[in-house]
């Protein structure tokens, strides 16, 4: 058994948006995934981007936004909604709701998200 408590979870950050790493090769031993709770402020975004080797499933717990996609394609997401993206999907997050956005990040197999960020603490 693993158990992380909460004063020890890392936070990751850009402008406008905070990536809570929950689990993750830095505090897990798990080899099957990372999972991390990420917050974008009204108006913030995460560039389209791909991993060559993980998928990534998003559950959208609260706000609205706009899924960023292959070929300058959108797509309404939000709280309640769930979408998977293989290997190589093209897929990044634009809040163009009226409030915060909060989705749940699974990666597998797991990822360091470290270099996508400029701050850590």
């Amino acid at each position: 058994m693993e158990f992380i408590s909460g004063n020890d979870i890392v936070e990751l950050s850009n402008p406008g948006v905070v990536s809570r790493q929950l689990l993750n090769p830095e505090n897990s031993t798990s080899v099957r995934v990372t999972i991390t709770e990420v917050h974008l402020e009204v108006g913030a975004s995460q560039p389209r981007h791909t991993h060559d080797a993980s998928e990534q499933i998003w559950y959208a717990t609260k706000g609205s936004g706009k899924l960023l996609l292959a070929d300058d394609k959108t797509r309404e997401f939000k709280a309640g909604d769930v979408v998977r993206f293989a290997d190589k999907d093209v897929h990044g997050l634009l809040n163009d709701g009226d409030t915060e956005f909060v989705y749940v990040s699974v990666t597998a197999p797991p990822i360091n998200f470290g270099y996508a960020y400029k701050d850590k603490k």
